[in-house]
């Protein structure tokens, strides 16, 4: 009899640290698919077009950015804020530059802040829907196209927003594997001129 209590104990123990590791595995999708239903935790709405209804009442916008530690790109907004009315579309330019003497792979990710605001800033298209890759010495302006949701100012907490703040951070990523083999290729040429 004993046996079988034993049996069972180690069986439920077995049960419940497979249940907590699948839900520990599972916890990291679910919470960015909740963020990015709900606006909570900065993150934004998508949209393919602008706002049907544009407000007299302004808000601004300030843009912010920064990149991974040792990712050697240089990355900064080219404005710093811009004021529209809610309801407008907006349109703001980032700058990337690669100084390496090799091609690099970059993703951004981004939130909003204060985090009430996140559910109301729509992004129309934005760099950060795809990595970018930049050429040894190449400078490139990312735009972003946005608008902020003008049922905001009927939210019970984001109708108090005045100021939004957008970020960026740029991590790097693998390169695909067409800018590998390009790379590969070219190296292999200059081998060839060298000898």
């Amino acid at each position: 009899m004993a046996m079988d209590d034993k049996s069972k104990t180690v069986v439920r123990l077995l049960g419940v640290v497979l249940t907590m590791g699948a839900l520990a595995w599972a916890s990291i999708p679910l919470y960015d698919w909740f963020c990015r239903v709900t606006g909570f935790g900065g993150e934004t709405s998508v949209a393919t077009a602008g706002s049907d209804e544009i407000l007299d009442e302004t808000i601004k916008v300030r843009f912010d950015a920064s990149k991974e530690r040792d990712f050697p790109w240089e990355f900064k907004p080219l404005q710093r804020e811009v004021e529209l009315r809610i309801g407008e579309t907006g349109l703001a330019f980032y700058e990337a530059y690669n100084p390496t003497d090799e091609p690099i792979a970059g993703q951004a990710s981004y939130n909003v802040a204060p985090f009430e605001a996140g559910g109301f800033f729509t992004k129309i298209d934005c760099f950060c829907f795809s990595q970018q890759v930049l050429q040894p010495g190449e400078r490139v302006e990312m735009p972003v196209t946005f608008y902020v949701d003008p049922e905001i100012v009927t939210d019970r907490d984001a109708k108090y927003t005045h100021t939004i703040t957008l970020s960026y951070t740029f991590y790097q990523i693998d390169l695909p594997e067409e800018e590998q083999q390009a790379a590969l290729d070219q190296d292999s040429k200059t081998d060839k001129n060298l000898n």
